[in-house]
């Protein structure tokens, strides 16, 4: 898929093309950052199960696996963040392993349905997770179906069905990977560290906002619970704010920040 992002110098791009990549990205980081790492994961604010499996779905379009999967790999980083058992830990690993290499190794394939008790019991799930590029495709699918209709019917637009797939899906999803990627990886060696966490998590404001708020990063490790990971203002978490409009049309149910967030101390 990385590959066929060169193919942009073959189709070429148009605004609308640009405009589908760059929404995409902007949903599907969302579908990342809100449903599978704060809800699968850490269950750090509530909902009811249809707007679960939409959550699900979200994620799924992501092409970063199913959700048991990802909930399951993340709960065990926690649990040994930045030891021999942490999968993707650049501090035990090294950098290029915790960006890319863990994802890829067939021993980090299976879902550890141990660790997701809690998610195991829903048959949607379940098989979203066995079937976790079904979702993939069937995007994919739209968007050339989409590109196909345009270059039809609108051709004025300048768009195709390649262009609108390698655009819509192969560059917005490999930009999506590796900024999501970059929080195992790079959040674990720069950045500013305001909290003695155990392991070597740390904060930057760049991963904050290409990541809609996971570059806060250090500020997550200290209290992995809680569904705002910009603790300070000034600190933009973007996938925060989508969760309270989601609030106000009462699609979910936030807590807030607990006090421990709220009294820093030096990281050691």
């Amino acid at each position: 898929m990385q590959a066929c992002c060169l193919l942009v110098f073959v189709v070429g791009w148009s605004p609308i093309a640009l405009v589908v990549c760059a929404a995409l990205y902007a949903v599907r980081m969302f579908g990342i950052t809100a449903w599978y790492h704060r809800y699968f994961s850490h269950r750090s604010f509530e909902t009811g199960r249809g707007m679960q499996f939409v959550g699900a779905l979200l994620g799924a379009m992501a092409t970063q696996r199913g959700p048991l999967w990802w909930a399951a790999h993340h709960r065990k980083h926690h649990r040994t963040s930045d030891t021999h058992e942490d999968a993707h830990s650049p501090v035990a690993h090294g950098l290029l392993w915790s960006h890319i290499g863990w994802i890829s190794s067939s021993r980090n394939l299976p879902t550890d349905m141990s660790q997701v008790p809690d998610l195991a019991k829903y048959p949607e799930l379940r098989w979203l997770d066995r079937h976790d590029l079904v979702v993939p495709f069937l995007l994919l699918a739209s968007l050339l179906a989409l590109g196909g209709v345009l270059e039809a019917y609108a051709p004025e637009l300048g768009t195709s069905a390649l262009q609108m797939g390698v655009w819509g899906f192969c560059v917005s999803t490999t930009l999506l990977f590796h900024a999501t990627a970059c929080i195992n990886s790079l959040c674990h060696v720069f950045g500013r560290r305001r909290y003695p966490t155990k392991d070597q998590s740390r904060n930057s404001m760049l991963l904050a906002l290409i990541t809609f708020g996971e570059g806060w990063h250090n500020n997550h490790h200290w209290c992995p619970g809680t569904v705002r990971q910009g603790f300070r203002w000034w600190e933009i978490d973007l996938s925060w704010y989508g969760l309270v409009v989601l609030s106000w049309l009462g699609l979910v149910k936030l807590r807030p920040l607990p006090a421990r967030v709220r009294a820093p101390r030096k990281a050691a």
